[in-house]
Protein backbone atom coordinates (compact mmCIF):
# COMPACT_ATOMS: atom_id res chain seq x y z
CA UNK A 1 0.00 0.00 0.00
CA UNK A 2 0.81 3.68 -0.34
CA UNK A 3 2.79 4.86 2.39
CA UNK A 4 4.75 7.67 3.89
CA UNK A 5 8.64 7.62 4.35
CA UNK A 6 9.58 8.03 7.87
CA UNK A 7 12.23 10.96 8.60
CA UNK A 8 13.85 11.67 11.60
CA UNK A 9 13.00 15.12 11.45
CA UNK A 10 9.73 14.23 13.22
CA UNK A 11 11.62 13.84 16.76
CA UNK A 12 11.67 17.92 16.78
CA UNK A 13 8.03 17.50 17.56
CA UNK A 14 9.04 15.36 20.36
CA UNK A 15 10.66 16.69 23.71
CA UNK A 16 12.44 20.28 23.49
CA UNK A 17 16.05 19.81 23.99
CA UNK A 18 18.05 22.39 26.41
CA UNK A 19 20.13 24.10 23.85
CA UNK A 20 17.20 23.80 20.93
CA UNK A 21 19.04 25.06 17.46
CA UNK A 22 16.77 23.12 15.01
CA UNK A 23 13.64 24.58 15.33
CA UNK A 24 13.20 27.03 11.73
CA UNK A 25 10.41 29.40 13.60
CA UNK A 26 10.19 32.23 15.36
CA UNK A 27 9.30 32.39 19.04
CA UNK A 28 5.63 31.56 19.32
CA UNK A 29 2.90 33.66 19.64
CA UNK A 30 0.20 33.04 22.87
CA UNK A 31 -3.26 32.70 22.73
CA UNK A 32 -3.51 36.07 25.05
CA UNK A 33 -2.46 38.19 22.33
CA UNK A 34 -5.13 36.91 19.76
CA UNK A 35 -8.22 36.94 22.11
CA UNK A 36 -11.01 39.31 21.75
CA UNK A 37 -14.66 39.37 23.98
CA UNK A 38 -16.11 38.78 20.06
CA UNK A 39 -14.58 35.34 19.73
CA UNK A 40 -16.61 34.60 22.74
CA UNK A 41 -19.51 34.16 20.76
CA UNK A 42 -17.71 32.30 17.63
CA UNK A 43 -20.11 29.92 16.61
CA UNK A 44 -18.21 26.51 16.68
CA UNK A 45 -19.82 24.59 13.30
CA UNK A 46 -18.42 23.81 9.96
CA UNK A 47 -16.39 26.26 8.60
CA UNK A 48 -16.66 27.23 4.83
CA UNK A 49 -14.74 24.96 2.29
CA UNK A 50 -12.78 27.45 0.42
CA UNK A 51 -12.25 29.41 3.77
CA UNK A 52 -13.36 32.42 6.02
CA UNK A 53 -14.30 35.12 3.72
CA UNK A 54 -12.73 37.86 5.69
CA UNK A 55 -9.38 35.35 5.83
CA UNK A 56 -9.28 34.82 2.03
CA UNK A 57 -9.77 38.88 1.90
CA UNK A 58 -6.69 39.47 4.15
CA UNK A 59 -4.51 36.62 2.66
CA UNK A 60 -5.47 38.28 -1.07
CA UNK A 61 -4.97 41.72 0.00
CA UNK A 62 -1.17 40.75 0.72
CA UNK A 63 -0.99 38.80 -2.75
CA UNK A 64 -2.13 41.47 -4.71
CA UNK A 65 -5.20 39.11 -5.90
CA UNK A 66 -8.58 38.27 -5.52
CA UNK A 67 -10.03 36.77 -2.55
CA UNK A 68 -12.25 33.88 -4.50
CA UNK A 69 -8.21 33.25 -5.69
CA UNK A 70 -7.44 31.52 -2.17
CA UNK A 71 -7.89 28.95 -0.66
CA UNK A 72 -7.26 28.28 3.21
CA UNK A 73 -5.83 24.96 4.01
CA UNK A 74 -4.82 22.96 7.30
CA UNK A 75 -1.33 24.66 6.98
CA UNK A 76 1.31 24.88 4.55
CA UNK A 77 1.50 21.15 3.98
CA UNK A 78 -1.96 20.70 3.82
CA UNK A 79 -1.47 22.81 0.38
CA UNK A 80 1.46 21.12 -0.84
CA UNK A 81 -0.59 17.97 -0.48
CA UNK A 82 -3.75 19.03 -2.32
CA UNK A 83 -1.66 20.51 -5.41
CA UNK A 84 0.61 17.50 -5.25
CA UNK A 85 -2.54 14.68 -5.93
CA UNK A 86 -4.16 17.17 -8.53
CA UNK A 87 -0.88 17.24 -10.12
CA UNK A 88 1.10 14.01 -9.65
CA UNK A 89 -1.77 11.52 -10.24
CA UNK A 90 -0.64 8.20 -11.35
CA UNK A 91 3.02 9.08 -10.75
CA UNK A 92 3.18 12.42 -12.52
CA UNK A 93 6.54 13.90 -13.14
CA UNK A 94 7.28 16.31 -10.60
CA UNK A 95 11.57 18.78 -10.53
CA UNK A 96 12.30 19.92 -7.78
CA UNK A 97 15.43 20.08 -5.54
CA UNK A 98 17.80 18.26 -3.05
CA UNK A 99 17.97 19.16 0.02
CA UNK A 100 14.48 19.52 0.40
CA UNK A 101 11.80 20.05 3.16
CA UNK A 102 11.30 16.46 4.28
CA UNK A 103 7.71 16.17 4.09
CA UNK A 104 7.39 17.71 1.08
CA UNK A 105 9.79 15.19 -0.72
CA UNK A 106 7.40 11.98 1.46
CA UNK A 107 4.39 13.39 -0.61
CA UNK A 108 5.98 12.85 -3.68
CA UNK A 109 7.21 9.21 -2.60
CA UNK A 110 3.68 8.54 -1.11
CA UNK A 111 2.34 9.17 -4.76
CA UNK A 112 4.53 7.03 -7.04
CA UNK A 113 5.90 10.46 -8.69
CA UNK A 114 8.67 10.38 -11.14
CA UNK A 115 10.55 12.78 -9.23
CA UNK A 116 13.89 14.80 -11.00
CA UNK A 117 16.10 16.57 -8.63
CA UNK A 118 17.89 19.92 -9.73
CA UNK A 119 20.95 19.40 -6.78
CA UNK A 120 22.08 22.26 -4.64
CA UNK A 121 24.96 22.56 -2.65
CA UNK A 122 27.09 24.20 0.32
CA UNK A 123 29.66 24.98 -1.81
CA UNK A 124 27.68 26.15 -4.65
CA UNK A 125 25.41 28.54 -1.99
CA UNK A 126 22.51 26.59 -2.86
CA UNK A 127 21.58 29.32 -5.62
CA UNK A 128 18.75 28.18 -8.02
CA UNK A 129 19.92 28.67 -11.51
CA UNK A 130 16.88 28.68 -14.39
CA UNK A 131 18.98 26.90 -16.51
CA UNK A 132 19.62 23.28 -13.69
CA UNK A 133 16.29 23.66 -13.94
CA UNK A 134 15.50 23.91 -17.39
CA UNK A 135 17.84 20.91 -18.05
CA UNK A 136 15.17 18.55 -15.87
CA UNK A 137 12.29 19.74 -17.63
CA UNK A 138 10.19 17.22 -19.69
CA UNK A 139 7.01 17.08 -21.69
CA UNK A 140 6.08 15.24 -19.23
CA UNK A 141 6.38 17.36 -16.13
CA UNK A 142 3.60 18.37 -14.22
CA UNK A 143 4.27 20.28 -11.71
CA UNK A 144 7.84 22.13 -10.84
CA UNK A 145 8.93 22.46 -7.04
CA UNK A 146 10.47 25.31 -5.55
CA UNK A 147 10.89 26.98 -2.24
CA UNK A 148 12.02 30.26 -1.39
CA UNK A 149 13.47 31.20 1.08
CA UNK A 150 14.60 27.56 1.01
CA UNK A 151 14.49 25.20 4.00
CA UNK A 152 17.11 24.20 5.19
CA UNK A 153 19.41 26.78 3.64
CA UNK A 154 17.06 30.48 4.19
CA UNK A 155 18.80 30.99 0.46
CA UNK A 156 16.06 33.08 -1.70
CA UNK A 157 15.31 32.22 -5.17
CA UNK A 158 15.18 36.01 -7.06
CA UNK A 159 12.28 36.74 -8.64
CA UNK A 160 13.77 36.97 -12.26
CA UNK A 161 15.15 33.43 -11.86
CA UNK A 162 11.31 32.46 -11.22
CA UNK A 163 10.72 34.45 -14.19
CA UNK A 164 12.96 32.63 -16.26
CA UNK A 165 11.73 29.53 -15.31
CA UNK A 166 7.97 30.27 -15.87
CA UNK A 167 9.39 30.77 -19.18
CA UNK A 168 11.31 27.83 -20.01
CA UNK A 169 8.41 25.61 -18.49
CA UNK A 170 5.97 27.50 -21.23
CA UNK A 171 8.64 26.14 -24.14
CA UNK A 172 8.83 22.61 -22.63
CA UNK A 173 5.68 21.92 -20.50
CA UNK A 174 3.34 24.30 -20.85
CA UNK A 175 0.53 22.66 -19.09
CA UNK A 176 2.52 22.39 -16.33
CA UNK A 177 2.41 24.71 -13.02
CA UNK A 178 5.01 25.85 -10.64
CA UNK A 179 4.33 25.76 -6.93
CA UNK A 180 6.55 27.95 -5.20
CA UNK A 181 6.72 27.52 -1.08
CA UNK A 182 6.62 31.23 0.27
CA UNK A 183 6.41 30.15 3.98
CA UNK A 184 9.51 32.49 5.18
CA UNK A 185 8.93 35.04 2.38
CA UNK A 186 7.85 37.68 4.80
CA UNK A 187 10.50 36.64 7.33
CA UNK A 188 12.98 39.54 6.74
CA UNK A 189 16.04 40.88 8.94
CA UNK A 190 15.55 44.25 10.47
CA UNK A 191 14.79 46.80 7.60
CA UNK A 192 15.52 44.30 4.41
CA UNK A 193 12.68 44.37 1.70
CA UNK A 194 10.14 41.58 1.85
CA UNK A 195 10.50 40.03 -1.21
CA UNK A 196 7.42 40.04 -4.27
CA UNK A 197 5.21 37.25 -4.46
CA UNK A 198 5.59 35.05 -6.85
CA UNK A 199 2.10 34.18 -7.84
CA UNK A 200 2.08 37.70 -9.98
CA UNK A 201 4.21 36.06 -12.39
CA UNK A 202 1.20 34.29 -14.00
CA UNK A 203 -1.84 32.15 -13.79
CA UNK A 204 0.70 28.85 -13.52
CA UNK A 205 2.59 29.93 -10.38
CA UNK A 206 0.56 28.88 -7.54
CA UNK A 207 1.86 30.10 -3.99
CA UNK A 208 1.88 28.12 -0.70
CA UNK A 209 2.75 29.52 2.15
CA UNK A 210 1.20 29.87 6.39
CA UNK A 211 0.99 31.37 9.86
CA UNK A 212 3.72 28.69 11.11
CA UNK A 213 7.15 29.83 10.56
CA UNK A 214 7.19 33.75 9.72
CA UNK A 215 3.88 35.02 12.38
CA UNK A 216 4.97 31.95 15.23
CA UNK A 217 1.25 31.04 14.97
CA UNK A 218 1.93 27.38 14.00
CA UNK A 219 -0.41 25.80 16.78
CA UNK A 220 -3.31 27.43 14.44
CA UNK A 221 -2.38 25.28 12.20
CA UNK A 222 -3.77 27.61 9.28
CA UNK A 223 -2.24 27.90 5.43
CA UNK A 224 -2.89 29.10 2.23
CA UNK A 225 -2.98 28.43 -1.68
CA UNK A 226 -2.99 31.19 -3.79
CA UNK A 227 -3.48 30.72 -7.88
CA UNK A 228 -5.05 33.28 -10.19
CA UNK A 229 -6.19 29.76 -12.39
CA UNK A 230 -9.74 29.71 -11.04
CA UNK A 231 -10.31 26.17 -12.08
CA UNK A 232 -7.54 25.35 -10.00
CA UNK A 233 -8.77 27.05 -7.31
CA UNK A 234 -11.94 25.20 -7.39
CA UNK A 235 -10.27 21.87 -7.89
CA UNK A 236 -8.36 22.79 -4.85
CA UNK A 237 -10.80 23.83 -2.96
CA UNK A 238 -13.10 20.52 -3.43
CA UNK A 239 -10.02 18.48 -2.74
CA UNK A 240 -10.05 20.08 0.56
CA UNK A 241 -13.82 19.42 1.26
CA UNK A 242 -12.93 15.84 0.49
CA UNK A 243 -10.30 15.65 2.91
CA UNK A 244 -11.17 17.77 6.00
CA UNK A 245 -14.19 19.54 5.22
CA UNK A 246 -13.17 22.36 6.32
CA UNK A 247 -10.29 24.31 8.57
CA UNK A 248 -11.57 25.06 12.35
CA UNK A 249 -13.45 28.69 12.13
CA UNK A 250 -11.74 29.05 15.76
CA UNK A 251 -8.28 29.00 14.19
CA UNK A 252 -9.41 30.77 10.76
CA UNK A 253 -11.18 33.49 13.60
CA UNK A 254 -7.55 33.83 15.05
CA UNK A 255 -5.68 33.96 11.86
CA UNK A 256 -8.30 36.84 11.27
CA UNK A 257 -6.62 38.33 14.40
CA UNK A 258 -2.78 37.90 13.40
CA UNK A 259 -3.27 38.97 10.09
CA UNK A 260 -5.01 42.51 11.81
CA UNK A 261 -1.91 42.70 13.75
CA UNK A 262 0.86 41.32 11.33
CA UNK A 263 2.85 45.02 11.04
CA UNK A 264 3.25 44.84 15.17
CA UNK A 265 4.03 40.68 14.81
CA UNK A 266 6.55 41.39 11.62
CA UNK A 267 7.68 44.21 13.34
CA UNK A 268 9.12 42.83 16.56
CA UNK A 269 10.29 39.59 14.69
CA UNK A 270 12.51 41.45 12.14
CA UNK A 271 14.30 43.18 14.70
CA UNK A 272 14.33 39.73 17.14
CA UNK A 273 16.08 38.12 13.59
CA UNK A 274 17.93 40.68 13.10
CA UNK A 275 20.01 40.31 16.35
CA UNK A 276 20.24 36.49 16.31
CA UNK A 277 21.56 36.26 12.96
CA UNK A 278 24.09 39.13 13.82
CA UNK A 279 24.71 36.58 17.05
CA UNK A 280 24.85 33.37 14.73
CA UNK A 281 27.30 35.42 12.18
CA UNK A 282 29.81 36.59 15.18
CA UNK A 283 29.90 32.60 16.20
CA UNK A 284 30.40 31.57 12.73
CA UNK A 285 33.74 34.16 12.47
CA UNK A 286 34.70 33.28 15.83
CA UNK A 287 35.04 29.49 15.11
CA UNK A 288 35.88 29.40 11.37
CA UNK A 289 38.64 27.07 11.73
CA UNK A 290 35.56 24.27 12.26
CA UNK A 291 32.58 25.80 11.05
CA UNK A 292 30.92 27.32 8.05
CA UNK A 293 27.80 28.61 7.13
CA UNK A 294 25.65 29.93 3.86
CA UNK A 295 24.69 33.65 4.89
CA UNK A 296 20.39 33.34 4.62
CA UNK A 297 18.51 35.85 2.86
CA UNK A 298 15.46 35.74 5.09
CA UNK A 299 14.03 33.07 7.37
CA UNK A 300 14.73 32.09 11.01
CA UNK A 301 17.23 29.42 9.79
CA UNK A 302 20.78 28.98 8.39
CA UNK A 303 22.76 25.90 6.88
CA UNK A 304 26.01 25.24 8.84
CA UNK A 305 29.04 22.55 7.62
CA UNK A 306 31.37 21.30 10.56
CA UNK A 307 34.59 20.50 9.69
CA UNK A 308 34.80 17.62 12.68
CA UNK A 309 33.57 14.25 12.23
CA UNK A 310 29.65 14.10 12.44
CA UNK A 311 29.24 10.82 14.41
CA UNK A 312 31.78 12.00 17.44
CA UNK A 313 29.97 15.48 17.07
CA UNK A 314 25.94 13.83 17.69
CA UNK A 315 27.37 12.36 20.30
CA UNK A 316 28.76 15.54 22.17
CA UNK A 317 26.01 17.52 21.01
CA UNK A 318 23.49 15.37 22.76
CA UNK A 319 25.51 14.72 26.31
CA UNK A 320 25.41 18.95 25.86
CA UNK A 321 21.72 19.12 25.26
CA UNK A 322 22.26 20.62 21.43
CA UNK A 323 19.97 19.79 18.94
CA UNK A 324 20.44 21.03 15.84
CA UNK A 325 18.75 19.42 12.53
CA UNK A 326 20.37 16.91 10.72
CA UNK A 327 21.15 18.11 7.17
CA UNK A 328 20.62 14.10 5.94
CA UNK A 329 16.66 14.94 7.14
CA UNK A 330 16.82 16.97 4.19
CA UNK A 331 18.94 15.22 1.95
CA UNK A 332 22.26 16.94 2.27
CA UNK A 333 25.68 15.84 3.60
CA UNK A 334 26.53 14.47 6.75
CA UNK A 335 28.93 17.27 7.91
CA UNK A 336 25.64 19.46 7.17
CA UNK A 337 23.00 20.67 9.76
CA UNK A 338 20.61 22.92 9.89
CA UNK A 339 20.82 25.43 12.39
CA UNK A 340 17.50 27.79 13.81
CA UNK A 341 18.55 30.84 15.13
CA UNK A 342 15.06 32.70 15.31
CA UNK A 343 13.56 30.45 17.87
CA UNK A 344 15.20 31.23 21.14
CA UNK A 345 16.23 34.86 22.54
CA UNK A 346 19.40 36.20 22.08
CA UNK A 347 20.76 35.47 25.66
CA UNK A 348 19.56 31.87 25.21
CA UNK A 349 21.04 31.92 21.78
CA UNK A 350 24.56 32.91 23.34
CA UNK A 351 24.10 29.94 25.35
CA UNK A 352 23.21 27.69 23.27
CA UNK A 353 25.92 28.47 20.68
CA UNK A 354 28.70 28.00 23.82
CA UNK A 355 27.36 24.72 24.14
CA UNK A 356 27.72 23.98 20.41
CA UNK A 357 31.07 25.35 20.37
CA UNK A 358 32.27 23.04 23.05
CA UNK A 359 30.54 20.25 21.26
CA UNK A 360 32.55 21.33 18.10
CA UNK A 361 35.57 20.98 19.68
CA UNK A 362 35.01 17.57 21.42
CA UNK A 363 34.20 16.37 18.01
CA UNK A 364 37.23 17.86 16.54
Amino acid sequence: MPTFPRNEIVSLTAEQAQHELGESYGPDLRLADLLTPELADLELGYGTAAGDPRLRAAIADRHGVRPDQVVVTIGGMHGIFLLSYLMLERGGQVVTTNPLFPNTRNIYASLGADVRVVPLTFDDRYRVTADAVQAQLTPETKLVSLTTPQNPSGVAISLETLQEIVIAMGEVCPDAYLMVDETYRVAAYGDDPIAQTAVSLGSKVVSVASLSKCHGAAGLRIGWVVSTDDELVDQLATGKFSTVVSAAPLSEALAVRVLEQEDQILGVRRSWLAENLRITENWVKENGDLVEWVRPDAGALCVVRLNVDPVRFKQAAAERGVRLADGGWFGDQEQVFRLGFGYLAAGELKAALDALREAVHAAY
